[in-house]
């Protein structure tokens, strides 16, 4: 029986929110193995002079824990 966990991340990007997912699942691929999705939660955005200048998401990735 496979069991499945799920950490919850922060990640941003000046240039939207798909690369703001892109690197939130990037930084987790460097200690996470067996990745099977991601979830995005929440998204929020920093403005100044009326401009979005950076894009955040708060993800959920999904991953099976290996059983060595």
């Amino acid at each position: 029986m496979a069991i499945v966990k799920v950490i919850e991340v922060l990640a941003q990007s000046n240039a939207g929110w798909e690369e703001a997912t892109k690197n939130a699942l990037d930084e987790a691929r460097k200690s996470v193995r067996n990745i099977q999705s991601i979830y995005v939660k929440e998204f929020q955005a920093d403005v100044e002079n009326d401009r979005i200048v950076n894009y955040r998401v708060n993800a959920k990735i999904s991953f099976v824990v290996d059983h060595k």
